[in-house]
């Protein structure tokens, strides 16, 4: 007897869900944008670098212009040494701060960690005119260094300063992550200290050293502020770009040396990356976090040590304010506030200023938007994976990019007669959205790390309840990842404030910043005054710092309370 089998069986759902349409409908849009705000502008400063003057195609005409001109090719060799001297400062500097943050007793160990942050809320052209005070022709220890500040000398210096927190930051990261377990089996096993120190230190942080030295390096051979104010006749490529672009209206050379510019960036870039693929987790679900005991000798040394480069960052900031305050130096040295008052020495005074705080509200409210967003859109959609590389592509992409070469780029791609979107060009608009993609990756990266920390379950139950996507990430994911995102719209705050190269070019007469001001004001000679904007701008930035630390303390500690049950 044969049982007949019915060959019915439920229809299958076949296509997408509305949400998922909607999610992958964003990532498209999210890649047009981030196209239309990173990737054209910069095949737009590409192809002028293939053009002459009049826009005639050239093939490598300008390239072979570049590297046959001693004095262009020399600026490369000299940007390379300056970066090269620098990070072979910075990181064994850095790297002790951060050991003795971290692995000794420290007393107000805060206030040393916060004076190492005070360097991220200057512009970096702040440092140069500390050290003319200092050292200058007509500084206070002109005569100490045995030459003049002017050059390579004086742009180390301040490079230091200016890169000290950056490595340290990353440093700190790097030695947190330690398993008191594998210093407990080193103690059992009768290692020396020293010995120790190489075997288990120094490999748990190599990652992190190799990091902090790419991104010293990287900032160094982009950065324009510092070379700028106190390079003199030391030319880099950062410098360069500026002249053949200001200086002699040469745009397809600009563009060229902008390409050369571009090129150790996103080669130290990926070279980074390369090395975070190969790190593995050093703090795993059973390590035990290590504690530092006191131990006298070497806690006597840390804090001598961090005493002694604490008393540097301040003496420059220290320097800066003063030099601010003084009415004629080195003539006459009576305080006054007249370097405060810059209608005297800019057309734009105080609107420099304004434009500034306007520009950084516009680029914390626009970036935070844009990044975490972005970073949702392209963490929490389900398959699409093409469209999702080419998205964490461009979002990865800014952050190869000097500021100059990006604001190049802008020229050529929005100040073209043929674009649509020409009518933002030297507007406010231009400013903000050239901020947001200049300083794009960091706010992606620290919105996605903090999705990831987020329980898919809590879409699978949304989904299960039929309830909307949107309404989910209102309700649930943007209140639970509130603190990144306010670390996000600090971190475009302050970086808007204090930007220097990314913006040079882009200004116009009324939306003039502050940071651009304190250039302008230096090049006429009255340094003071420069010195003056430069502290009001540090001023603003850790107020609004300070501010977020009360509220991620008092407030968002609140609001957060749920995670500690």
């Amino acid at each position: 007897m044969t049982l007949a089998v019915s060959d019915r069986r439920p229809p299958l759902r076949v296509g997408l869900s509305r949400d998922d349409l909607t999610m992958r409908l964003g990532v498209v849009l999210l890649a047009l944008v981030l196209l239309l705000i990173v990737g054209l502008p910069l095949w737009a400063l590409l192809a002028k670098g293939f053009e002459d003057r009049d826009g005639k195609f050239v093939w490598f005409a300008n390239y072979a212009a570049y590297f046959s001109t001693p004095a262009l090719f020399d600026s490369a060799l000299n940007s390379f040494k300056v970066a090269a001297v620098t990070t072979l400062v910075v990181v064994p500097l850095s790297f002790l701060y951060a050991y003795a943050l971290t692995r000794a007793v420290l007393p107000l160990r805060w206030l040393f960690q916060g004076i190492s942050l005070i360097p991220i809320f200057a512009p970096s052209l702040l440092p140069g005119l500390a050290l003319i005070y200092l050292f200058g022709n007509q500084g206070f220890f002109k005569g100490l260094l045995g030459g003049p500040i002017y050059g390579f000398d004086g742009i180390v210096i301040a490079q230091i300063f200016y890169c000290f927190p950056h490595a340290t930051l990353i440093l700190v990261t790097a030695l947190s992550t330690a398993d008191a377990r594998l210093y407990e089996a080193a103690d059992a096993l009768g290692a020396s200290k020293l010995r120790v120190f190489f075997t288990v230190t120094l490999p748990g942080a190599k990652y992190g050293l190799i990091s902090a030295a790419l991104v010293v390096f990287t900032l160094v051979i982009t950065d324009f502020g510092i070379a700028k104010v106190i390079g003199g006749n030391f030319n880099v490529l950062a410098t360069d770009v500026y002249k053949q672009v200001i200086g002699q209206q040469n745009f397809s050379m600009g563009a060229v040396v902008g390409m050369v510019l571009l090129a150790p960036a996103a080669l130290a870039f990926v070279v980074d990356r390369l090395v975070q693929r190969k790190q593995v987790a050093l703090l795993t679900a059973r390590a035990v976090p290590l504690v530092p005991k006191p131990k006298l000798g070497r806690d006597l040394f840390f804090t001598a040590f961090c005493s002694l480069v604490s008393v540097g960052i301040l003496a420059i900031l220290g320097m800066a304010a003063w030099g601010s305050l003084i009415k004629y130096w080195p003539y006459n040295l009576t305080l006054t506030l007249g370097n405060y008052e810059f209608t005297n020495f800019d057309a734009s005074g105080w609107d420099s200023y304004f434009n500034s705080l306007r520009m950084a509200l516009g680029a914390a409210i626009v970036g935070t938007a844009l990044t975490f967003v972005g970073a949702w859109l392209n963490e929490k959609t389900k398959g699409f994976g093409l469209m999702r590389g080419v998205v964490q592509f461009l979002a990865f992409l800014p952050m190869a990019v000097p500021g100059l070469v990006l604001g190049l780029g802008y020229i050529f791609f929005f100040n073209a007669p043929n674009n649509p979107l020409n009518f933002i060009y030297a507007t406010m608009a231009i400013l903000v959205v050239n901020t947001v993609a200049h300083f794009y990756t960091v706010g992606h990266l620290t919105a996605t790390t903090a999705l990831k920390q987020i329980d898919p379950e809590f879409e699978s139950v949304s989904a299960s309840l039929k309830v909307p996507i949107w309404r989910t990430f209102g309700r649930v994911t943007a209140p639970i990842c509130l603190p990144a995102i306010l670390d996000v719209a600090i971190y475009m705050f302050v970086n808007a404030m204090t930007t220097v190269s990314s913006v040079i070019f882009l200004y116009a007469p009324d939306t003039k910043l502050a940071s651009v001001a304190a250039v302008n004001i230096e090049e006429a000679g009255t340094t003071a005054a420069a010195a003056a904007l430069c502290i009001v701008i540090v001023i603003t930035s850790a107020a609004v710092k300070a501010l977020h630390v009360l509220a991620d303390r008092f407030l968002l500690g609140r609001l957060q309370a749920w995670r500690r049950r």
